[in-house]
């Protein structure tokens, strides 16, 4: 099954270039140009991964992570930036970013991230499936 990828990022080009790299490695993209865009988004499709621009007009990458842990907080957050800075990658990690890659980043170094993001969340869903079957399990005696 592809991975189900959300980019968001301000730069028209580059999202529409990117999206068009990692579709051709076999991932499903869908791409949006704010924060406000990509928290919608992330609102409605259980992404396996999101990656996010960390400056944004408006609200910013941070400001987005934010947010979209708090909607599904298993969703690994791969953090972009073409202006890194020591303070922006703590700050994102502190708040449950599984990466921080500076722009530009290879294809195949960002696709190799993706695949690893993909597999923590598989084994963070499998422990998730695992306690409710026992929690069932529990209740009934068994």
């Amino acid at each position: 099954m592809k991975i189900k990828l959300l980019i968001a990022d301000d730069e028209k080009e580059f999202i529409e270039a990117l999206a068009q790299r990692l579709e051709i490695r076999d991932f499903t993209v869908t791409a949006v140009t704010s924060g406000e865009a990509a928290i919608e988004m992330a609102a409605k499709i259980n992404f396996d991964v999101i990656i996010l621009d960390v400056l944004m007009p408006k609200l910013t990458g941070i400001e987005a992570l934010k947010q979209i842990k708090k909607i599904n907080p298993i969703t690994p957050i791969i953090m972009l930036t073409g202006e890194a800075t020591v303070e922006n990658a703590i700050q994102g990690m502190k708040l449950g970013a599984f990466d921080f890659l500076i722009k530009p980043t290879k294809t195949d170094t960002l696709s190799q991230k993706i695949i690893e993001a993909n597999e923590v969340k598989q084994r963070h869903e499998e422990r998730i499936r695992q306690a409710e079957i026992d929690n069932i399990l529990r209740t009934r005696g068994w």
